[in-house]
């Protein structure tokens, strides 16, 4: 509630340079994720992305390390949004629940975060890339691996748990994070390649993840029987 004499803070907007630099690189986001999903990551140079934009080389440098980087730069976004979304989560919301909800109800934040630098089919098409390219799934592996460390510990916390003498967080997380990777290889090698069946595959994934770690599989026995003697 403000009061009379209380300043209203407002979040300063970006000088005239850093708006040109955000505007380049975003032009340079786009046209290389362009360029990946119609030639391929491989088929593509910097210079392929440069000319795109038409600037040099020295400059798409100035903003990306190389191809490697600007091909994961809207999927680290979608993950940041992940993150905050499970530190945002109720507290007496269980763990496995709260990586849920926080994948699934936060789907419209991603889509609208996405959507602000390169159209949602695009990024969608480029997911399908990366997981079509030894070298980009190998770094995505790698990635996905900092993320799910870095998720375990934001679990950790909030069950006031010590994530390197209890291993709970890094099992769980790390259960959670091999759903999600089963959701992408299967969605990706299908055909239908929208928002919604991503959307559909991923919640029918994540429900089975509690059924799948504690029932028995086998036709027509009780879940968590152990033979008595």
């Amino acid at each position: 509630m403000e009061t009379a004499g209380t300043p209203v803070r407002t979040v300063p907007r970006p000088g005239l340079r850093e708006r040109k630099k955000q505007r380049t690189r975003d032009a340079l986001v786009r046209a290389a994720l362009e360029l990946f999903a119609t030639r391929g990551y491989d088929g593509t140079t910097v210079d392929d992305i440069a000319a795109a934009v038409d600037v040099s080389q020295r400059t798409f440098f100035r903003y990306f390390a190389g191809k490697e980087e600007v091909a994961f730069f809207v999927p680290r976004l979608a993950e940041s949004h992940v993150v905050e979304a499970v530190r945002g989560r109720p507290p007496g919301e269980a763990p496995l629940e709260a990586l849920r909800r926080a994948v699934l109800d936060g789907w419209d934040g991603i889509d609208e975060a996405v959507e602000r630098l390169v159209p949602l089919d695009l990024h969608l098409r480029v997911c399908r890339v990366i997981e079509s390219t030894p070298v980009l799934f190998a770094a995505r592996l790698r990635r996905a691996t900092e993320l799910e460390e870095e998720l375990a510990r934001i679990i950790a916390e909030r069950e006031g748990l010590d994530v390197d003498a209890d291993p709970r967080p890094r099992i769980l997380v790390a259960a959670f994070g091999g759903a999600v990777r089963v959701t992408e290889r299967r969605w990706a090698a299908g055909g239908d390649l929208t928002v919604a069946a991503l959307r559909d595959l991923m919640a029918a994934h994540l429900d089975l993840l509690g059924p799948a770690l504690a029932e028995n599989w086998r036709t027509g026995r009780s879940p968590d029987r152990r033979t008595e003697t």
